[in-house]
């Protein structure tokens, strides 16, 4: 759907993970979403989606965070945030959760409807074809779960990679497995978690690539790790932090051992 509004309103929902970890990506999508023309803010109101909970069953709750996110974010024209797996809580998990009070049912179907991850928000509403960046050096790109099969993203951050001045896109083979993470799942199956992550660093040594691209904070986490903890030398950001011309700080998980 393309945005009916040429300078929309858009609430950044931040994740609990940019904000803690890595608050650079959300200063990359505030640049990325106010160069295509939207008017952002940042609700300090907002805390997290309540996915942990809902994703180890405490469904109570994962409900009363739901309605603090609707309290924050409901009167925007848009939600957007820099991670396919807390967008997709809001937009594909919600309705699940309120599916029986009609008072807030309709509420909710209106927030998920307007609720996106950030390339697709760029690509898919806003029509952005191309950025102004430049980064040398060859990437490989993980497609995240809930990017991918919550969101449909794929071809959205390809396709704005590919305008960026000096960069090379070498293909991940195995790009759309997961790479271990899964929010609680590494927590309650360490093992099985440990063995999917060292897959997907081999194959983001087999790549080439000097730096690894992802659009969710937690899957960078867990590869960044698994990386230094192998010894291994490439670099790891966020897809937003390149395109937004935003990598002149440490890489995810340098300096960590």
């Amino acid at each position: 759907m393309n945005s009916p509004n040429p300078s929309p309103r858009v609430g950044l929902f931040v994740t609990c993970l940019v904000d803690l970890y890595r608050p650079n990506v959300g200063f990359a999508a505030v640049k990325l979403l106010e160069d295509a023309g939207c008017r952002v803010e940042v609700p300090r109101a907002q805390t997290c989606c309540g996915q942990p909970a809902y994703n180890s069953g405490d469904n109570e709750h994962a409900r009363q965070l739901a309605l603090q996110v609707l309290e924050a974010f409901e009167d925007f024209d848009y939600v957007v945030g820099p991670s396919g797996s807390c967008l997709g809580m809001i937009r594909c998990h919600y309705p699940d959760l309120f599916a029986d009070d009609a008072g807030l049912k309709p509420r909710f179907d209106a927030l998920c409807g307007k609720t996106h991850e950030l390339m697709s928000f760029l690509v898919d509403v806003m029509q952005v074809e191309t950025v102004d960046a430049s980064f040398s050096g060859r990437v490989t790109y993980h497609d995240s779960c809930s990017s991918l099969r919550e969101h449909a993203v794929k071809a959205q951050p390809r396709q704005l990679l590919a305008s960026v001045d000096g960069l090379e896109l070498s293909e991940l083979e195995g790009t759309d497995v997961c790479c271990g993470f899964g929010g609680t799942f590494c927590v309650k199956y360490p093992d099985i978690s440990g063995r999917m992550a060292a897959d997907k660093v081999a194959a983001v040594e087999a790549s080439g690539a000097d730096t690894l691209l992802a659009g969710d904070l937690g899957c960078l986490l867990n590869l960044a790790g698994k990386l230094r903890r192998e010894g291994k030398s490439q670099r790891v950001y966020h897809v937003a932090e390149v395109l937004a011309g935003m990598t002149d700080i440490k890489s995810i998980g340098e300096g960590e051992r």
